[in-house]
């Protein structure tokens, strides 16, 4: 599978668009759109690439992942994919807005498919592997491409750092502990995508992140 990295510009948040070329078949991965000429560049994508989006996938329900999710749900006639144990995040998404001082009303979460550890999500004929990294939001999930050598972190792992966790529900011991057990025992050349900055490894992870 191939994957594709919009970085959107309220929260400088990475919004992925993976992608099975032969099939057509396609997940955007943590919709951060926030305005239109952000849903604009996601639509004009799809088009150009004659894609076919079969879900919207949530590595968890923070408003800067989810606050285009029923937009994309309805432009694309798709379902939304997520963690259960993040359904009062997503329902409660208007008042994250409120706590960042938003001044918008953001739709409301609904999860079609809920999501736990081992799952699949069928991408043509690829697939992302769920794995469950509690810690920065009680049902934080990473997505794991084994066929392609790719990880989508999320805001577990990042370059040189992890995810906060002063946020409720957050963990700051299960999710050091999560990610260490959960993340870093992957082959070290995997290309690791989180959910803000730019890519790394997990070998380059392993060798210098300080949290590790």
């Amino acid at each position: 599978m191939k994957i594709a990295r919009f970085e959107f510009a309220l929260f400088g948040i990475n919004t992925y668009a993976v992608f099975d070329p032969e099939s057509g078949d396609c997940a955007i991965i943590d919709p951060g759109m926030s305005n239109a000429e952000e849903r604009d560049a996601v639509v004009n994508f799809v088009k150009k690439n004659s894609l076919h989006v079969v879900a919207v996938v949530n590595t968890h329900l923070h408003i800067d992942h989810a606050i285009s999710d029923k937009w994309t749900k309805d432009t694309f006639s798709t379902i939304i994919a997520a963690s259960p144990e993040d359904l009062p995040l997503g329902q409660n998404i208007s008042q994250q807005a409120r706590m960042f001082g938003l001044p918008i009303d953001v739709d409301a979460v609904e999860i079609d498919r809920p999501l736990k550890d081992g799952d699949t999500i069928r991408i043509g004929d690829g697939e992302l592997k769920v794995i469950a990294v509690p810690g920065h939001s009680p049902g934080g999930i990473a997505l794991y491409d084994q066929a392609d050598g790719f990880l989508i972190s999320g805001d577990s792992l990042f370059a040189g750092s992890i995810g906060r966790t002063d946020l409720p529900g957050g963990d700051h011991r299960a999710l050091i502990e999560n990610i260490r057990s959960r993340l870093l025992t992957l082959p070290p050349e995997t290309i690791v995508y989180p959910g803000h900055g730019s890519p790394t490894t997990i070998g380059h992870e392993l060798r210098s992140n300080p949290f590790f």
